[in-house]
């Protein structure tokens, strides 16, 4: 009785245990995926527009050229095409391996966003998949 227990108990740690091990890479992971989101901005900044698309994912590129790309987030993000600060927030991993990192952003035309990023892990690398974003008025 006391060995069938002992075997239970060990069962139940192991169940325990096994997640919880498995989930470590995954906490680095999601930082890492933070990088490609800094990189694109950092391009952005600069106005190479070329490497910016370079950190977009193949569900992106499948979308949009490189000029179409330019286009969208010209039009649709102007906050992020042109920002004269951010700053990288909480980056949070999901069960399904997709992670998301919240950006605080300022764009040059003075208003302040915050924007949520979806990576998605590729043979190449970390990738963005897309950004959701609102305004935010408490950014200093």
């Amino acid at each position: 009785m006391i060995a069938i227990r002992r075997a239970w108990i060990g069962a139940v740690l192991m169940a325990l245990l096994v997640p919880a091990a498995s989930a470590q890479p995954v906490v680095k992971d999601a930082l890492a995926a933070a990088d490609p989101v800094v990189g694109q901005l950092e391009a952005l900044r600069r106005g190479d527009w070329e490497a910016a698309y370079g950190f977009a994912s193949e569900e992106i590129r499948k979308q949009f050229d490189r000029q179409g790309f330019e286009r969208m987030v010209r039009g649709g993000y102007p906050e992020i095409a042109s920002s004269t600060f951010y700053s990288v927030g909480q980056t949070r991993a999901e069960a399904d391996g997709l992670v998301y990192v919240r950006v605080k952003i300022r764009g040059d035309n003075g208003k302040s966003i915050e924007a949520l990023y979806e990576v998605v892990r590729e043979a190449s690398g970390w990738k963005i998949n897309g950004v959701v974003t609102k305004a935010d008025a408490g950014l200093i």
